[in-house]
This record gives structure tokens, C-alpha cells and sequence, in this order.
């Protein structure tokens, strides 16, 4: 997979380059191809890139709670029954 991003992002690259150095002369043809690296870079390659950085990691710490009073209250009383049986 690593290879493919490098590959992908070589052609990519040399799309827009070539696209910049024949605008200078075609400008239509010049924008379709800038065009083309840029559609590429959006739609392909950035999509394969994310998947590849985060497909082996837990993402579950990144995660919002939306109430975290409910749980801190759930922790507080763990913590008071454990509290409570150490004492018997």
C-alpha cells in the first residue's frame, strides 16, 4: 500500500506540473490536466491515505462522550464500594 500512495502521489504531482508548463502555452488543456491532479489528489489518493495511517489503530480514546457527569458519577461509586468492602 505504501508503495501505491508513492506511485499515486508521483503522478499526481506530475500531472500539475504538467498542467502548469502547458498552461503556458494551451491554457485549456493546461487547466484539464491541473484539473485531473487535483481530482485525483482529492477522490483517490487522500482517501487511501487516511485508511492507511488509521487501520491498524484504536481509535476508541479519540472518541467524544457526550455525558461525562454519568460516567464520572459510575467511577466515583466503584471506587466507594471498593472503599466499603476493603473496610469489612
Amino acid at each position: 500500500m505504501k508503495y501505491i500512495l508513492r506511485i499515486l502521489l508521483a503522478i499526481v504531482l506530475s500531472l500539475i506540473g504538467i498542467g502548469f508548463y502547458i498552461k503556458q502555452t494551451d491554457v485549456t488543456e493546461g487547466r484539464f490536466y491541473i484539473g485531473l491532479g487535483v481530482v485525483t489528489l482529492a477522490f483517490i489518493l487522500m482517501p487511501l491515505f487516511i485508511y492507511h495511517s488509521y487501520k491498524d489503530k484504536d481509535l476508541t480514546k479519540y472518541t467524544y462522550i457526550v455525558n461525562k457527569e454519568k460516567d464520572t458519577d459510575e467511577e466515583e461509586e466503584n471506587t466507594e464500594d471498593e472503599v466499603k468492602k476493603e473496610g469489612e
